[in-house]
This record gives structure tokens, C-alpha cells and sequence, in this order.
């Protein structure tokens, strides 16, 4: 990335300048719009994030699907990563690789969290992942992949998938003797209803998370995890892949029995505690993705601008105000240079509920350049009137969508890039 300043004397002034304008009606312009920006963010990212304002629109996730391919076929991307289900990310990577279920209508649901399989833009990324995998003359293959942690909205999953997938990798291995402790951990983890109860999410005394066998649970899930180390050098070299799968799926499963025991405890700060440790699942199921990837190439992930901002999250629920490390700022310690991300804001939807930004709002002075869409490098705000961002108000909400987060000041410094579309 580069590291020279220029000093603009106004917000207006910096986008006349840096703006990158587009439209995703031409081909042509999209991808040079795509090449001039990958080239500001530099050789350097290994994982690109596309942050989107809301969940539940269609036109960003189109968007999403043309930028894949043009870094696929332009810029070493191999894999795609988004805010959906880690270990039901297989599924769908299956069926891209040619392997599993015969159709899409197979994995919508079982390889997707938040129904977002039902989405006709998910639909048609997965099918081009798949006919673009089954052209031979592609040597490197897609993957896809799920980066969220195994939780819903209203309901958190049972640790028992991601300690099935471990224990299974294990008892594949020679001389592994698994069957007793596969008996202690099935004995352990009960009826999955329990742990999936959705009355936890609200009363910490319906949660399992701190019961006996939950507790014993970890410590078995401790031992596991120290195995698949201790036995890398014996297991990895066969096949490092598969093991590092395996390892995955056994430390997410302690981060989400971390989750369960914290749906169990009483706190004032309950809430934001459960966010910050799905950010951090989501972040470690991010860096494992990038050094799986980096032999093949680049990965980029797709989510909530929220999940994928370099700053503390924010979030106003009802009379509370909820602050937490998201995924990014963790991606910003662990990856530095490696890690860039493009924030998204929308100008009017009518869909969402969303009017025209009000005046001299981020997203107002974005809409100026009157493109259908646009780019803009923050180059993390330095050279940038402060007084002038200090000032800026914020956006109204959605009337419709709760998920919408307008742009603000701090986005500038959240974001190497934003992308506004209208």
C-alpha cells in the first residue's frame, strides 16, 4: 500500500480527486474500477473484506459475485469466505468441487446459516464456483467457505458437528484409539436440544453452557486439541490439509463451548460479551482460511461492514449500547499489512427504507460525484480535513432494516476503501 500523503483542504476536494467511479452495467468500466483499486491496496493483502451496509439486499450481493470473478481471473483470488456457518461451509464447498449433492437446491439450506442459501445472488456464486471448477483448463480450484461461527440469531449450535468432524479425522488415522473417548464426549453432550435451547439466548439459567457435563465437556475438548498438536508431526505430513481441518474444527469447538458457558452467566454485559466471542470465531476461521489458501492464492470474505471493521463495534440495541472487538480489528493484529477491507454504503433504497442521505452526511458527499457507484481509497484518512470529519453528522437509520449501519466518521479509519452504490 502506498505510504505517500496528499493533504486535502476538503471532503469535496478528496473526492474529486480520489474517487473511482463506475457502473456495473459495463464490463469495462467495473473492472478497470476493480484493477485501479487492487492496485492502491497493494500485493501485500492476502485477505481482502467487503464489508455490506445490511444484510437482505440483493443489488451488493450482485456486486459481490462480479468482483469475484474479476479477482479471480485477474488478481490470484482462490477462495471465497462468508458470513454463514463455518463447518457448513463444507457442504457447499462439496458441491463446487464437483463432490456431494447433485443440485444447489441440495446444500441451500444445510450448507447455509441465516437462510442465506435462498438468496438467487448466493445461488448464482455457488453455481459459477462450480461450472468455473469443472473447466479443466482451471488448475487451481475454488473453494468456498463459511467463516461465521455455528450460531443463529436465536440460537446457538450444539458443539457436537465440529467435535464429530475431529474425532472423526482422528479414528481415519492409524492406531488412533478414539472409541472410549468418543463414548465419554457423546455421554457429555447429551441431547442437542439442549444446548440449542432458544430460551438461553434470553434467560442465562435455560442455558447448559455451565452445567457438569459442559464443563467436563471442555476439559475433554482441551485433551483433544492437545493431541491433534502433539501428534502433528506424526499425522500433518500425510495429509496437512485434513489435519489442519481437523484442528479447526476442534478449537472452534471450544470457542463455542466458551459461548455456551457465557450464554450461562449473568451479566450486565452478557450481550456484548457473546458478539465479541463470535467475532473472535470469525476472525480465527479467517486466518485458518488464509494459510490454507496461501499456496493457491487470496482469499476474500463477505459480511456485515460490522464484522469486518478495523475499530471497536458499536451497536445501539433497544436501550442498550453494546461495544466490542469485532472480527477485523482482530484480523488487523494478527494479519497487518496482509489484511485490507472495503466498507459499503448505500445512497437510496427504497426497498430498505432508506431516503436520500441527508445533507453533508458521509454518504451525501459520496452521492456528489452522481455515479451509479464508486470506489474511494481512505488510505486510513491521513491527509483528510479533520475539523471537516469531526463535523460530520450521521445518517438516519432504515425505517425497514435493522441491520443497516449508515457511514461515519469512523468509517474513515475503519475501511481502507468504501464503496457507495446507489
Amino acid at each position: 500500500m502506498s505510504q505517500s500523503v496528499v493533504v486535502h483542504a476538503t471532503l469535496e476536494d478528496w473526492i474529486s480527486r480520489e474517487a473511482i467511479g463506475f457502473s456495473a452495467e459495463s464490463s469495462e468500466r467495473f473492472n478497470a474500477a476493480i484493477d485501479q483499486l487492487m492496485a492502491i491496496l497493494g500485493d501485500s493483502v492476502e485477505l481482502l473484506g467487503l464489508g455490506e451496509a445490511l444484510h437482505g439486499d440483493e443489488e451488493i450481493l450482485k456486486l459481490r459475485n462480479r468482483l469475484v470473478q474479476r479477482l479471480v481471473e485477474k488478481h490470484g483470488y482462490s477462495a471465497i469466505a462468508i458470513e454463514s456457518s463455518f463447518p457448513r461451509g463444507r457442504i457447499v464447498n462439496d458441491y463446487v468441487a464437483g463432490r456431494g449433492a447433485a443440485t444447489y437446491d441440495e446444500v441451500k439450506e444445510s450448507g447455509f446459516s441465516h437462510h442465506f442459501g435462498r438468496s438467487d445472488a448466493n445461488r448464482q456464486l455457488v453455481e459459477w464456483m462450480r461450472a468455473y471448477n469443472a473447466d479443466p483448463s482451471h488448475r487451481i480450484k475454488l473453494r468456498f467457505y463459511g467463516f461465521d461461527s455455528p450460531t443463529e440469531m436465536m440460537s446457538t449450535d450444539s458443539p457436537r458437528q465440529l467435535l464429530t468432524l475431529a474425532l472423526d479425522y482422528l479414528d481415519s488415522m492409524e492406531n488412533a484409539p478414539g472409541e472410549v473417548r468418543r463414548l465419554r464426549i457423546d455421554s457429555l453432550l447429551g441431547v442437542d436440544a439442549d444446548w440449542e435451547n432458544p430460551a438461553a439466548m434470553f434467560d442465562p439459567a435455560k442455558s447448559v453452557g455451565l452445567s457438569p457435563a459442559a464443563t467436563s465437556l471442555r476439559l475433554e475438548t482441551e485433551e483433544l486439541i492437545s493431541e491433534l498438536h502433539l501428534r502433528r508431526p506424526e499425522l500433518a505430513p500425510k495429509n496437512q490439509e485434513r489435519h489442519a481441518e481437523a484442528t479447526q474444527h476442534a478449537l472452534l469447538a471450544r470457542q463455542l463451548l466458551n459461548y455456551h458457558a457465557s450464554l450461562a452467566r449473568p451479566s450486565n454485559n452478557r450481550t456484548a460479551e457473546l458478539l465479541g466471542i463470535r467475532d473472535l470465531m470469525m476472525a480465527d476461521n479467517l486466518a485458518y482460511m488464509v494459510r490454507q489458501e496461501r499456496n493457491r492464492g487470496k482469499v476474500l470474505a463477505f459480511a456485515h461492514n460490522t464484522h469486518l471493521q478495523r475499530g471497536r463495534a458499536k451497536w445501539q440495541l433497544g436501550p442498550d449500547a453494546l461495544e466490542w472487538w469485532p472480527a477485523g480489528a482482530h484480523l488487523h493484529e494478527l494479519l497487518e499489512a496482509r489484511y485490507a477491507v472495503i466498507g459499503t454504503g448505500m445512497g437510496i433504497s427504497k426497498a430498505q427504507g432508506i431516503e436520500a442521505p441527508e445533507t453533508k452526511t458521509l454518504e451525501a458527499h459520496l452521492a456528489i460525484r452522481g455515479e451509479p457507484a464508486l470506489f474511494i481509497p481512505t488510505h486510513r484518512s491521513q491527509g483528510l480535513p479533520t475539523e471537516e470529519i469531526a463535523a460530520l453528522p450521521k445518517r438516519s437509520s432504515s425505517a425497514k432494516n435493522s441491520t443497516y449501519f449508515p457511514l461515519t466518521a469512523q468509517s474513515l479509519t475503519d475501511f481502507d476503501a468504501l464503496l457507495l452504490q446507489e
